[in-house]
């Protein structure tokens, strides 16, 4: 590894998917304003992920539709003025 182009202040932090609720500690270098109080008692920074190894289908083998931010619907909008 190259020297010198490394975060040396990694902090714990939690990352919680907000598509199904799962939430899970470890160290990052990302900042959130917003805290959480996890399990052991004490409180940490939360970032929040659209997606992760939880709800993605490459992991859990299921198909499943996660809409964020209406994506689908504006995708459908712009396909259907195109098919009329």
């Amino acid at each position: 590894m190259k020297k010198g182009i490394h975060p040396e202040t990694y902090k714990t932090v939690v990352f919680k998917d907000m598509s199904n609720g799962h939430s899970f500690l470890s160290r990052s270098t990302a900042y959130s304003k917003e805290t959480v109080k996890w399990e052991d008692g004490n409180e940490y920074p939360v970032i929040k992920l659209e997606i992760s190894n939880t709800s993605h289908p490459f992991y859990t083998g299921k198909n499943v539709l996660v809409d964020t931010a209406g994506r689908i619907d504006k995708f459908k909008k712009r396909y259907e003025k195109k098919a009329k």
